[in-house]
């Protein structure tokens, strides 16, 4: 997964993973979807992100470290 602000269009863009993009769907004037071959979402782009999203509040956390086997 990957996520990208890009302050200067004020657009959140989401990728969830690598596969090809094959369409494309305007949920509304803020939200678009990237879909696959399969109908599977592949990526989100939010614009005007700071009001639909409330961007300023946005933080992550890793829910679980991999598992590590012992030596």
């Amino acid at each position: 997964m990957k996520i990208r602000y890009f302050a200067d269009t004020d657009t959140l863009y989401i990728q969830l993973n690598d596969k090809e993009i094959v369409d494309t769907q305007e949920i509304n004037e803020n939200t678009i979807l990237d879909l696959d071959a399969d109908g599977n979402l592949v990526a989100l782009t939010l614009e005007h992100a700071r009001e639909t999203a409330d961007i300023l509040d946005f933080s992550f956390q890793q829910a679980a470290q991999p598992f590590m086997q012992p030596a």
